[in-house]
């Protein structure tokens, strides 16, 4: 996807803060954040979103909660929630798969 802002940024074509970085996968500070630690974790080549996933994807989306774990713990947020949107209508701005990692402070209940 020549034309995605996340593989853009994935790339280092787009600056970011960039938190974490793998073969797999390309973490960086969310530019609206709603919580004191906001962090997207993405992986570095394009999925759409869950919904569109097929059943051999689901073993990277095991590997891109192991890495928003581990990202957790490098960054000292013990206490963090892991976010998926799937779609305009549940607030997903950009058509590529990521994980928001949300902590540092007591969350407001979002259900």
């Amino acid at each position: 996807m020549d034309e995605c802002l996340f593989c853009k940024i994935a790339k280092g074509e787009i600056s970011s803060t960039k938190r974490y970085e793998d073969d797999q996968f390309f973490a960086f500070d969310d530019i609206s954040p709603k919580a004191k630690t906001h962090i997207l974790v993405i992986p570095k080549k394009h999925f759409g979103s869950i919904s569109t996933l097929k059943n051999d994807d689901f073993l990277m989306v095991g590997k891109l909660i192991k890495t928003a774990n581990k990202i957790a713990k490098k960054e000292g947020v013990q206490s963090f929630r892991l976010v998926f949107n799937t779609g305009s209508d549940a607030g997903m701005e950009i058509d590529h798969l990521h994980l928001h990692l949300l902590g540092g402070e007591k969350s407001r209940c979002l259900y």
